[in-house]
């Protein structure tokens, strides 16, 4: 097996776990969320495109149903004894398949926790999967129950948070260099990728963010690539990522001498997340700190070029996104707590003048300060 926590590590997970359904009092957990699986067995595989669930007992017994071609992948990346595959054919039903196999496991007329809210299970499974079961036992949402034991990160996954935080700044020493006028998006952007992947890091959950010019003011990847005039905008957002686990990063650099208006704008980021570092502590909630950037924001006077959320949890994370379940938006109640890793986002996009300004990078919460992963500081970056 390719492990990469011993397995004290996994067992403590699976008994957070086990113990927090029975808190809820689940029979059974049936898991979709691929970084579920991965967290609590280490199984590692984009086959969630495709239906599979692993099917989690109250007891800590544990099931995988997938497809025949994730068989192998199981059994060599994870903890998980025993794999039953569900066939490929025509109509294919799975989840009749996982009635069956939770019959089989007399777990008839139980309490069923479910992940729906995953990019693991499609609209056309949801269905099917409460027409086969809905009769079978009763059906509980339980999406967010293992997103937020994960929340916590243990020392073991603390190494692979900072491990992915060196190789974010990695990559933006590799930016640096090539950001100048008639500089290449291109090589910018495999200069960036390339370092994380000769760091020995992994692919990101989603593709990394370039833009300059008006491309700057996006904060989505888009295909297509340009080369940076004299007087330019470079937004970027990347994250250096270790055994899946992810640190962001975000900067916009201004190429040629910054305008008033970047300076303006550069100057609310700096301010918000300053205020937002003596907040991102226990004793506040994520609500506290989005509360912090629209207060600093809006008195500035940039509420239309904000956006309603200022940053995210992060943690291994599969596609399409990096980000996990908890973010920082109005009326959030999670707790801040010790050791988790948090990204933080200033996203100022000046649609009237096109400018754009961005500021960002992830930290690890203690029991005061929060301690920034990144060696780069706060400064503007100009080329």
């Amino acid at each position: 097996m390719a492990l990469h926590f011993t397995q004290d590590e996994f067992a403590s997970r699976l008994e957070r776990l086990t113990a927090k359904m029975k808190e809820e009092k689940l029979d059974v957990m049936l898991l979709f969320a691929q970084e579920s699986m991965y967290w609590l067995t280490g199984y590692d595989t984009f086959g969630y495109c495709f239906f599979q669930t692993l099917v989690v007992k109250a007891d800590g017994s544990m099931v995988l149903l997938t497809r025949s071609a994730d068989l192998r992948q199981a059994k060599h990346t994870s903890n998980i004894e025993r794999v039953e595959v569900w066939v490929d054919r025509v109509n294919a039903d799975p989840t009749m398949d996982l009635k069956n196999l939770l019959s089989d496991l007399d777990l008839l007329g139980t309490r069923i926790g479910i992940e729906y809210d995953t990019h693991g299970m499609t609209g056309r499974i949801a269905r099917l999967l409460d027409h086969q079961l809905t009769s079978f036992g009763q059906l509980v949402d339980a999406s967010m129950l293992v997103g937020r034991l994960r929340l916590i990160k243990s020392p073991a996954e603390i190494v692979h948070v900072e491990k992915a935080a060196s190789l974010a700044d990695d990559a933006l020493d590799a930016a640096l260099p090539l950001t100048h006028a008639g500089g290449s998006e291109a090589d910018i952007l495999a200069a960036m990728q390339g370092a994380v992947f000769a760091g020995g890091g992994d692919y990101p959950a989603n593709e990394f963010i370039i833009g300059s010019g008006a491309d700057a003011l996006l904060c989505r990847y888009k295909a297509g690539r340009r080369a940076l005039d004299a007087q330019d905008q470079l937004t970027l957002e990347w994250a250096g990522v270790s055994a899946h686990y992810h640190a962001a990063m975000m900067r916009t650099i201004v190429i040629g001498e910054p305008t008033n208006r970047h300076r303006e704008l550069y100057s609310a980021c700096r301010e918000t997340i300053q205020a937002i570092e003596m907040v991102l502590r226990p004793g506040n909630t994520f609500g506290t700190v989005f509360d912090i950037h629209s207060k600093i924001m809006d008195e500035r006077g940039l509420a239309r070029h904000r956006l309603n959320a200022c940053g995210y949890s992060l943690g291994a994370r599969f596609s399409p996104s990096w980000m996990e379940q908890q973010m920082f938006h109005m009326g959030n109640p999670q707790e801040i707590l010790p050791d988790m890793s948090l990204f933080v986002h200033m996203i100022i996009m000046d649609s009237d003048s096109g400018t754009a300004m961005t500021l960002g990078q992830t930290y690890l919460t203690t029991e005061g300060a929060p301690k920034p992963l990144s060696r780069y500081g706060l400064d503007f970056i100009t080329a």
